[in-house]
């Protein structure tokens, strides 16, 4: 079993054009993930001088090539949660956030003609208990009822099992808008875009120090040398450069949370249609939870909170261990299947689960995507380019109070109580 990501593993890496690291530019992005690449390649189409920061040694090594590959809508939280605190507008808005955000990635994928599998088939979440069943009944209601997605279903049990090879679910309620991808071949494709339209990518620059020369100009420290910008986004969350986050004012009101994956040897195409004939993305109802879907070369990918623990090569064998049980429960007739691969990765955790942008002593940023970050880190990418260049109201989170976690300063030592809470919860449901 490799200790590696699927989709990093199995893509070619992006190799950057060489240069030398630019004393001026218009913007400084940095962080070579999904948003930050995104960034970049709309600034380039603005016409801006545009220099992609990445600490690592490849683009897109961190969340957003360590996920599952779903590219889902529909909120973290509940709609109807969401709305009874910010009202039903705002609430509506963020959910339509989450629709724009898949669409984006239709478009760019379509537009760039990246080769990464992209499907949109759609999102179940299953019901493991009755209760779980009513509560997505009255989810699919409201959000109905007013107007916020009316292309939402719920699926009985027998419906559910004719296209899932499982006896667990009582049924589950089908998004059709969500969509899967291969995150390492888009991740390719998406800095080739970036790149053709202009931008620099650098790669093993680490950004050391942000120095404030006035107003939004910056100098931004690296071992490579200095940078100078009249405007900078930092696109980096839960990073693992730099400590947890790379920057204190955005590592107080980030957890890094880490989330496990494990993927199937190829199970062979008859084999994988009977799993999961709809071959959609799939997750389950609960605090810790699994989340599963089919490759294009027939493997399963399973993913789970295994762990309250932050990724690392013991912690992520230890939670493939976690996640081979979770399989073997939910698909027993897989046998002793063999696994090819296992990961973690940090999900950029904040306290209402919901994503946070602006702007902040001259620095822009976008992150804690909260585990629903494929999607919305590419139209993110884009937003923030387009609020740079002088729309704040293209980002549709723009204006939101973001306090402090009270206590989190360093790394998440809270994490293995918060896990026992939630199993706690999860069992008495």
């Amino acid at each position: 079993m490799k200790l590696d990501s699927y989709w990093t593993d199995s893509a070619t890496p992006f190799v950057p054009a060489p240069h030398a690291l630019p004393a001026q530019v218009d913007v400084a992005v940095v962080g070579g993930g999904f948003t930050g690449l995104s960034a970049a390649r709309a600034l380039a189409l603005r016409g801006a001088r545009v220099a992609v920061l990445e600490a690592g040694d490849r683009v897109a090594a961190e969340a957003s090539g360590r996920n599952g590959g779903h590219v889902n809508n529909g909120l973290a939280v509940d709609y109807a949660a969401v709305a009874a605190r910010v009202g039903q507008e705002q609430a509506r808005a963020w959910y339509h956030a989450f629709d724009d955000a898949v669409d984006s990635v239709a478009r760019i994928v379509r537009d760039e003609a990246i080769d990464c599998d992209f499907l949109r088939h759609g999102k179940l979440k299953l019901a493991t208990r009755g209760h779980h069943l009513e509560a997505l009944r009255r989810s699919a209601e409201r959000l109905v009822a007013d107007g916020v997605d009316t292309d939402v279903d719920i699926l009985e049990a027998a419906q559910v099992r004719a296209e899932v090879q499982s006896d667990r679910f009582q049924g589950g309620l089908l998004y059709k808008r969500s969509a899967q991808m291969h995150m390492g071949r888009f991740a390719q494709g998406l800095a080739a875009a970036a790149e053709r339209r202009g931008a620099q990518i650098h790669t093993g620059t680490a950004v050391q120090r942000i120095e404030r020369v006035r107003g939004p100009v910056h100098r931004l420290h690296t071992a490579r040398g200095t940078v100078q910008a009249d405007q900078v986004l930092l696109a980096t969350g839960a990073s693992r450069h730099g400590g947890y986050g790379s920057f204190g004012w955005l590592r107080r009101r980030i957890v890094p949370i880490g989330s496990f994956i494990v993927v199937t040897e190829p199970l062979g195409a008859e084999r994988a249609q009977a799993l999961l004939a709809a071959r959609r993305t799939y997750v389950t109802v609960a605090n810790i939870h699994h989340y599963f879907r089919l490759t294009a070369d027939h493997r399963l990918v399973f993913g789970g909170r295994a762990r309250f623990a932050v990724s690392s090569p013991q912690q992520d064998a230890a939670s493939g261990e976690v996640l081979r049980a979770g399989l073997a429960e939910t698909f027993p007739q897989l046998g002793p299947v063999r696994l090819d691969y296992c990961w973690g990765g940090l999900v950029d955790m904040t306290q209402d689960r919901l994503p946070h942008a602006g702007e902040r002593d001259g620095l822009f940023y976008s992150t804690g995507y909260s585990g629903h970050g494929t999607q919305m880190s590419v139209h993110m990418g884009e937003r923030m380019a387009a609020a740079m260049a002088g729309d704040p109201a293209a980002n549709p989170w723009h204006g939101r109070d973001w306090p402090a976690i009270p206590g989190h300063v360093g790394p998440p030592w809270f994490l293995p109580a918060i896990g026992l809470y939630y199993r706690l919860k999860d069992r008495l449901a």
